[in-house]
């Protein structure tokens, strides 16, 4: 069974309805005691860093996220919102903490080419990491869809997954341990990211 975190700030039905057409069984986990009952988690994510936070916190599902992510070693995943949830910071409209389990940050894009604009809203490649299980039946530089203003960025080059390229390089997607987030979105990008959304649901970290 797998755990949509629903904590107001998802795109739930898109997320949800993906899950399914790659052979997921899934519930919606709105109290902490739902985190429970699941054997993977997705933490997606739309909006203001400031709220995803206070969100979570409002419905007790912080402590929950910590025991079944941190203690008990679930595997997760964060998509978009959700994967900067996981940061130890914001920058997003002030400074603000996050759940602190990546050592990085949320920072704002800033492109070097003047012609590319922030949001980074559409398609873009990718370059992942020579045998991640998440990309390794993917071509050599596959395209996601990506609608965001800030990014994660990471003091351990180690956990970075894959990068795009947006005027610089940009954080796509980290792994550390039985942690696994996409700043794109699986869910809106076709194939591909059907793809992604299987290889997570058989993962063995």
């Amino acid at each position: 069974m797998i755990g949509i975190v629903d904590y107001g700030m998802g795109n739930l039905l898109s997320v949800r309805h993906a899950l399914e057409m790659v052979g997921a069984e899934v519930t919606l986990c709105r109290e902490g005691d739902d985190l429970r009952q699941v054997e993977r988690i997705v933490l997606p994510g739309v909006g203001a860093f400031r709220d995803c936070m206070m969100n979570l916190k409002n419905n007790g599902l912080i402590e929950a996220l910590e025991e079944a992510v941190l203690r008990l070693g679930k595997p997760i995943l964060g998509i978009c919102l959700g994967m900067q949830a996981m940061a130890r910071r914001s920058f997003e409209g002030g400074e603000h903490s996050g759940l602190g389990w990546l050592e990085a940050d949320v920072v704002r894009l800033q492109p070097g080419e003047p012609s590319l604009r922030v949001p980074q809203i559409g398609w873009n490649e990718i370059r992942y990491r020579t045998g991640s299980p998440f990309f390794e039946t993917l071509p050599p530089s596959p395209d996601f869809y990506f609608v965001h203003s800030y990014f994660v960025k990471c003091d351990d080059q180690a956990i970075i997954e894959a990068t795009c390229d947006y005027g610089g390089p940009v954080t796509a997607a980290v792994r550390k341990g039985n942690i696994f987030a996409t700043q794109f979105h699986p869910e809106k990008s076709q194939d591909y990211g059907l793809k992604v959304l299987e290889h997570f649901l058989s993962w063995k970290p």
